[in-house]
């Protein structure tokens, strides 16, 4: 089940998060650390009601933001549709011990799903430059890359944004 984010699981969300942070940077993939994601950003999403998690058997074993609020990162990037009828997806991710069994692509068709349903003529996102893996993911789903940005907290790489228009 996918389902709004209450406010007793953001240590669930924390420990899910720092896992995969742990499991990328055993691949040698550092796009997490102790800077982000953050409790703050959470406890945000969660008082915009823009945080969910995937659930199973009653566990807490992923979550996404879907979010309409578009960060300042991302207004030089020139995107596919015209800026105010977007929605963004930060802080996707998947406990490892579940990885691999579809549970990204089930939070990923519903915030598209959840997008179109709701007008919103594109779902935008940015993946870390050094997660081949992401971008796979990504630009499987139809996600066209455009610009880079750049977190300084988080790396000296870039992360590439990607549109998908609905």
């Amino acid at each position: 089940m996918i389902r709004h984010a209450k406010i007793s699981e953001i240590k669930d969300i924390l420990n899910i998060t720092k896992a995969c942070a742990a499991e990328m940077n055993n691949n040698g993939i550092f796009q997490w650390n102790e800077h982000y994601p953050s409790e703050s950003a959470f406890l945000s999403d969660f008082e915009r009601n823009e945080l969910y998690v995937k659930e199973i058997n009653g566990q807490v074993i992923g979550n996404m933001v879907i979010s309409t609020l578009m960060d300042e990162e991302y207004v030089p990037i020139q995107w596919l549709t015209p800026n105010g009828n977007s929605t963004y997806i930060h802080r996707l991710g998947i406990h490892p011990s579940y990885q691999g069994k579809g549970f990204a692509q089930e939070l990923m068709d519903y915030a598209e799903a959840y997008s179109k349903s709701n007008g919103f003529k594109s779902v935008r996102l940015d993946t870390f430059s050094q997660n081949k893996r992401n971008q796979r993911f990504y630009e499987q789903r139809g996600y066209q890359k455009l610009d880079d940005i750049f977190f300084p907290k988080q790396s000296i790489h870039p992360f590439h944004c990607y549109e998908l228009v609905l």
